[in-house]
């Protein structure tokens, strides 16, 4: 396998693949699908954006591939290879495809980390939100795994909401729509959530991310 001299990375589609002759071993037995709860996908609500912050979220939300992950010690490398195999199988037939399901979780971690989240709570929203389904649509409009609502194509993004239905893009606008609710409520991750969800103050929602969150942590 060719080393990228310049970055240190592996090509994304070929480094996966190895993951996945390399991964039969590393975890075995844990939990299949179990039950999973429906999709409760909200809306986000439209509001003015001062140049500045766009001008931010549309640089944040800019497309590039993400890297293959690099690891300094094997210590590291061999905990993101127990994650990934884990959450393959929890995910179970959700994403049928072995490729697909490391794609997917490759994509989360990267863009979950880039946004400095959690990637569980991560998983937990996109569980609540659409039931890991890429091409879920709310009645109200919102899109893909995240369920990101078309006007924020038009405010940070290309304008052309089709794209929402691409997975790292819907999961890049996702992590990065809500690390701005973040900081806009204080860091008060309940408050975010409500706010992603467009039902701030209400415990409804934060209250299922939660809980969602607690099938996806290590």
């Amino acid at each position: 396998m060719e080393w990228n001299k310049e970055e240190g990375l592996l090509p994304r589609r070929a480094w996966l693949a190895q993951q996945l002759r390399r991964s039969a071993g590393v975890v075995a037995g844990l939990a299949g699908a179990g039950t999973w709860q429906q999709a409760q996908a909200g809306a986000q609500k439209e509001e003015y954006l001062a140049d500045s912050v766009r001008t931010a979220l549309s640089s944040a939300i800019a497309y590039s591939a993400p890297p293959v992950p690099v690891f300094f010690d094997r210590k590291s490398e061999m905990e993101y290879r127990y994650w990934l195999t884990s959450m393959s199988q929890r995910l179970g037939n959700r994403m049928i495809n072995d490729f697909t399901r490391q794609e997917f979780l490759q994509t989360v971690w990267y863009e979950a980390t880039r946004a400095a989240l959690e990637v569980s709570l991560v998983l937990g929203l996109i569980q609540v939100e659409s039931n890991f389904r890429k091409f879920a649509i709310s009645n109200v409009g919102a899109r893909g795994l995240m369920q990101v609502m078309p006007f924020w194509v038009r405010q940070i993004g290309d304008g052309d909401p089709g794209k929402l239905f691409h997975m790292q893009t819907n999961l890049r606008f996702g992590c990065v729509i809500l690390r701005h609710y973040l900081y806009r409520e204080s860091g008060n991750m309940y408050m975010a959530l409500g706010r992603y969800n467009g039902s701030r103050g209400q415990p409804q929602y934060p209250n299922a991310v939660f809980g969602a969150q607690r099938r996806w942590v290590l």
